[in-house]
């Protein structure tokens, strides 16, 4: 993450907690430090759901793994060994295949009125690509009127998120 990102986070960050939490106004000094590591995929998604939320977007994570169904049980032998048996599975999840990390609404002012925007937010950390169902779902958004952005780092999520805005 760059200075200018930083410094935009922290002032967004301190701004909130100082309108939270009041008793901190002229103690600024005591506000915790906001978390700016950007080490991997779970990182970025926290820094752009933050980042959203602190500019009065809403925006939340979205999970579309399946759920785990354990099937073990444990069971003695005629020995007295306790042995595990049986297996586990996975139940499918019940979202949408390919949806997006970060589903979000950006308040855009279209002439004097505030229209909510569905922004559609992919992260991807390095080397990985999109999924078959993820590339048919990116389209989906795209053709329904809503926007879908693939992201990498959090430079680059400041990036489109100001082009976006700007746009309107």
């Amino acid at each position: 993450m760059n200075k200018q990102n930083k410094a935009r986070f922290t002032k967004l960050y301190l701004e909130d907690k100082l309108q939270r939490y009041p008793s901190f106004i002229g103690r600024e000094y005591a506000v915790p430090a906001p978390k700016l590591k950007e080490t991997g995929a779970n990182d970025l998604t926290r820094l752009v759901i933050d980042f959203l939320t602190l500019n009065n977007c809403q925006a939340e994570r979205i999970s579309s793994q399946g759920q785990y169904r354990d099937n073990t049980k444990q069971v003695t032998d005629v020995i007295g060994r306790v042995r595990t048996i049986g297996s586990g599975t996975w139940t499918k999840g019940t979202s949408t295949a390919g949806t997006a990390d970060i589903s979000s609404t950006i308040p855009i002012n279209i002439n004097g009125n505030i229209v909510g925007f569905s922004v559609k937010w992919e992260v991807k950390w390095q080397k990985d690509v999109q999924s078959n169902f993820q590339k048919e779902y990116e389209s989906t958004i795209n053709n329904s009127g809503g926007k879908y952005f693939i992201i990498r780092t959090f430079d680059e999520f400041i990036e489109i998120y100001d082009g976006f805005i700007k746009s309107f």
